[in-house]
């Protein structure tokens, strides 16, 4: 276990004071109060009228869609509105143990997969698995996309077909050269945001997401929520419980974010970084285990050489020209999130250095067809973040902290700072967070689930977040690593999700599950011509949040 060193490192970087001054109104002005009671009304009243998929044709199963329109700003709810995209699969109402059992409605379970940034659209179809189906019986499965996200007002930080770069180089010890090209790539970022979005970039925020699930509720003509939500959408999720803890029902948080305002979000990027180190040593101890099948080395440190000998030759000479170093890391720090992934990143590292490139491309190489959906996430992503807290203005702050984090973290420390330094020199005043905070009685009991060993979502966020709801209980998947657990592999997960949504059972305080089984290692055939996957076709098949691709390198989501 290396994380407890790692942690102190980086307990001790995450003291830094931030340069940068907080900005913005309190957020619960009288204004945004009252805008948010008038939107709600509002959408009690309209409803939802549900109808056909844009791209129904291609979507299996019973989706159904519509919209719902919000305040672009809370304080101001008579002026500009915009409309987010809802799906919906009514409860089956049919017991998969008991097909002549009527299954009780509960109403609709809303769900959101993390980002900023992620599109829910699709959760509902995922009744269709055999994880979900008890739960599909008794809700109408709902997803949506956040404003910004999709169709739901879409936002644009930059032309998507110069969004992915590639090869690009992704070095752990950047020379003073390549870091003064980032900034100037940051800066241009930011400007380009502003540009595109004008003055309606201030309302791209987390407490904005929140105000927005409330209209959602009153739209679908529930009383109370009941709401899941991954990775970001636990922080979201919160700030909801802390601002409408009346209108909650249930509340899943699956991966949760640390929602200290003085983490948010400067402090848990670093913190992400260090965790992602523990993670990337875990794969590689996977892949010494099976030498045997993938010829990587026998130890962590020869994985790690086998790595490094990939990313040189790739910087050399970039495999099917667009692969290079950056591409590598970050197919791989898909891995990190996933460990589904593990047998196939190991067999295209494997492949690779034996001559053979083509598994590597196909899984590392841009998608290209996905860069509009790609360029629009990644521009959610940083308006969201940017917007919600202050962070440091002053590079030094950035280079100095990175730097340090870097010596014990090399994996994925700079490529993430590359990923938010737009931040630094971003054109909208910033927000103070909220204090998420419930006292006791004030918030039904809610369920948190956790992998020990998560990286995007370090451990420590979720006992955080217990400690701050009242009434919360963690269930923890033990030793593992996987970002989101429900409905997953692990079943004493799954079990425990489901007396929660069903029932309304939780364990007294916390619980605790086994970790689900490692991967098995597989050497993958030879692809036959022809038959080769698109990249970046991989799906997981969970509702947490994918990390998602940002230009010429990686950022942790």
């Amino acid at each position: 276990m290396r994380a407890p060193a790692l942690y102190t490192a980086a307990g001790s970087l995450l003291l830094t004071a931030l340069a940068a001054a907080p900005a913005g109104g309190s957020p619960g002005t009288p204004d945004a109060v009252r805008g948010t009671a008038v939107a709600a009304a509002r959408a009690a009243a309209a409803g939802i009228r549900w109808g056909t998929c844009a791209d129904g044709q291609d979507v299996p199963g019973r989706l159904q869609c519509g919209t719902v329109s919000v305040p672009l700003d809370y304080a101001r709810p008579d002026g500009r509105q915009i409309r987010l995209t809802v799906s919906r699969v009514r409860a089956t109402r049919k017991d998969p143990r008991d097909s002549g059992r009527r299954v009780p409605r509960q109403g609709a379970l809303v769900f959101n997969p993390g980002g900023p940034g992620g599109d829910g659209r699709y959760f509902p179809l995922l009744g269709l698995m055999p994880a979900w189906k008890r739960i599909a019986a008794a809700y109408d499965l709902v997803g949506y996309s956040p404003r910004g996200v999709g169709r739901s007002a879409p936002l644009s930080c930059q032309d998507p077909k110069t969004f992915f770069k590639g090869p690009s180089q992704a070095p752990t010890r950047p020379s003073e050269s390549y870091k003064k090209e980032r900034v100037a790539e940051a800066k241009a970022y930011a400007r380009g945001c502003a540009r595109r979005a004008g003055s309606a970039l201030r309302h791209y925020t987390s407490l904005a997401n929140a105000r927005d699930l409330d209209v959602l509720r009153a739209a679908l003509g529930e009383r109370r929520l009941t709401f899941m939500g991954a990775s970001y959408g636990t922080y979201f999720g919160a700030l909801y419980a802390t601002l409408f803890p009346s209108h909650v029902r249930r509340m899943v948080f699956d991966a949760a974010v640390n929602p200290d305002p003085e983490q948010i979000w400067y402090r848990n990027n670093l913190a992400q970084s260090a965790a992602f180190e523990d993670r990337w040593a875990d794969f590689r101890e996977w892949a010494a285990r099976h030498d045997a099948v993938y010829g990587l080395g026998a130890t962590a440190d020869a994985v790690q050489r086998s790595y490094d000998r990939a990313s040189a030759r790739l910087a050399a000479r970039p495999a099917g020209g667009t692969v290079g170093p950056g591409q590598l890391r970050s197919a791989f720090l898909t891995a990190g999130y996933y460990d589904d992934f593990w047998p196939l990143r190991a067999e295209a590292l494997s492949q690779y250095l034996r001559g053979n490139p083509t598994p590597l491309i196909q899984q590392a190489a841009p998608p290209r067809e996905a860069a509009a959906e790609a360029e629009n996430a990644s521009a959610v992503y940083t308006a969201v973040e940017c917007n919600d807290a202050p962070w440091p203005t002053d590079f030094r702050i950035w280079d100095r902290d990175n730097t340090r984090l870097a010596r014990v973290a090399p994996f994925e420390t700079w490529d993430n700072a590359w990923t938010n330094l737009p931040c630094a020199y971003w054109p909208v005043p910033r927000r103070r967070p909220l204090d998420v905070r419930t006292g006791p009685g004030e918030l039904p009991p809610t369920l948190i689930l956790a992998a020990e060993r998560d990286a995007a979502a370090p451990y420590e966020g979720a006992l955080e977040l217990r400690r701050r709801l009242s009434g919360s209980v963690l269930v923890t998947e033990r030793d593992a690593g996987t970002h989101g657990v429900a409905g997953g592999a692990n079943r004493c997960v799954n079990g425990y999700l489901e007396a929660y949504l069903l029932d309304g059972r939780l364990p007294v305080r916390r619980a605790a599950c086994a970790p689900h089984p490692e991967p098995e290692p597989k050497a993958e055939p030879e692809p036959k011509a022809g038959s080769e996957p698109k990249a970046g076709s991989e799906r997981n098949p969970r509702p947490g949040a994918e990390p998602m691709p940002v230009p010429g390198a990686s950022g942790a989501r």
